[in-house]
């Protein structure tokens, strides 16, 4: 009886831990954009696909100004807003989206760093990504979380471009995104 008792609580540790485990696994990266266009179809609305990291200081400025009281209403009401975590170390691993890593490969967002973000038609047809073409070299580098003049400038184009905001919204993003300090 007493064996009998221990293995069935061996079992029942093993089912918890496995089912812990499943719970935990992240939604590969592809369905993740598969479920948020889905949603923007329904919604008329865009997607906005935020690739991040846990220990990525500018992924969370971006995160913090877009989720603003000042702001967030005009994001949410525009775009399914998702992210796709990539890049993680160690213990970290675990975090990441299968898939997500390649994704970002495919918009040519692997060697740009992070944050980097795209907008997705609700079909999934790439309209927008944070890289913006630098005017010295016309090379296009990542912008990441805008902060800089000329990043918040390209990051509200292309809200203008993908979104209804009325200028007054756009305006309050303007404001917001420029209150982040560049290098901080």
């Amino acid at each position: 009886m007493r064996s009998l008792l221990l293995s069935f609580c061996c079992l029942f540790t093993i089912g918890i831990f496995a089912e812990v485990q499943a719970q935990q696994t992240p939604p590969a990266a592809n369905q993740v954009v598969k479920d948020a266009c889905s949603k923007a179809a329904k919604n008329n609305k865009k997607v906005f696909v935020i690739f991040h990291a846990s220990w990525c200081g500018w992924c969370h400025r971006m995160d913090t100004a877009m989720n603003d009281a000042s702001c967030k209403k005009y994001f949410t009401d525009n775009y399914e807003i998702r992210h796709i975590t990539v890049l993680e170390n160690g213990d970290k691993k675990s975090l990441e989206n299968p898939g997500g890593f390649d994704m970002l490969a495919k918009y040519n967002g692997d060697k740009e760093g992070i944050p980097f973000w795209l907008i997705l038609s609700p079909g999934g047809e790439l309209l927008a990504d944070s890289r913006m073409k630098d005017a010295a070299t016309g090379k296009l580098q990542n912008v990441g979380c805008p902060a800089q003049k000329a990043e918040v400038d390209y990051f509200i184009t292309l809200l203008e471009k993908t979104s209804r905001m009325k200028s007054t919204e756009l305006d309050a993003i303007r404001t917001r995104f420029s209150k982040i300090a560049p290098g901080h």
